[in-house]
């Protein structure tokens, strides 16, 4: 099921954090995610034992801090939903560079970035240093339902082929000098939209009766072991394991 070409978010190298079994890095990633979530927000530092911590791993798998920026763009959203909340808030209103803002909405405000950031910066680094195929038999192996990882599987495989699929059909629609300038262009648009659904059906109906005629029995082959040692387990637990005690002394000197 393999694409024959690594996908773009995976950046291939031989470190320490790549050769972890799948399984590992996503128990981890969840647990430390939880231990941030936990974490009082009014401890600033323990914030940022976690960013160093993140920091770390992120050399060890040699991911640049450029990457890491370029790829948070997708935090965006949380970012402005975060910044009106201390203007929209209600409660004790404080003075911060001329405006007039909710005290409690802006530790909300400071809550969500920070745990948000956290959070988004460890699953890029997952991202990273794990192909999609492997997470999803990692997923498996964490006993994830077998059917959600097919599923999960042939989307991941096949999205390329339907995007592609799209930008043939755009092209030859502009070809014969369609262009979507409003909705009267529409019926258009649709019947296109149709004809792509009607023929990735068909592609998966395709693909299903292969897969029948060459024994597929429910089950989809593992070809590359991914079993994890103890000491898999170990190295992978660090970084959660410091995460859960830098909260659980945030809270002791509460």
């Amino acid at each position: 099921m393999s694409a024959g070409h690594h996908h773009p978010i995976y950046r291939p190298a031989d470190t320490p954090v790549h050769r972890l079994p799948p399984q590992c890095k996503l128990a981890a990633v969840v647990a430390f995610a939880v231990s941030v979530v936990a974490t009082p927000r009014e401890r600033f530092w323990a914030f940022a034992v976690d960013a160093l911590l993140l920091a770390a791993v992120a050399a060890a798998a040699r991911v640049p801090a450029g990457v890491i920026a370029r790829r948070m763009v997708i935090e965006v959203p949380f970012v402005l939903f975060a910044l009106a909340i201390p203007v929209i808030g209600t409660g004790e209103r404080v003075q911060v560079l001329g405006l007039s803002l909710s005290a409690p909405g802006l530790w909300a405000a400071w809550n969500i970035l920070a745990k948000a950031t956290l959070g988004v910066v460890a699953s890029i680094l997952l991202a990273a240093t794990t192909e999609p195929r492997m997470m999803l038999l990692g997923a498996e192996r964490l006993r994830l339902p077998r059917l959600l990882v097919q599923i999960a599987t042939f989307m991941l495989r096949y999205l390329d082929v339907i995007l592609d699929q799209m930008r043939r059909m755009r092209i030859a629609r502009e070809s014969r000098g369609f262009v979507a300038r409003d909705l009267r262009q529409a019926p258009v648009l649709a019947k296109s939209a149709g004809a792509l659904f009607i023929r990735s059906y068909e592609r998966g109906e395709r693909v299903h009766l292969a897969m029948l005629s060459r024994g597929y029995m429910g089950e989809m082959p593992t070809i590359r072991d991914i079993s994890a040692t103890g000491r898999d387990w170990a190295m992978a637990g660090m970084l959660p394991c410091l995460a859960a005690a830098t909260a659980l002394l945030a809270w002791s000197t509460t």
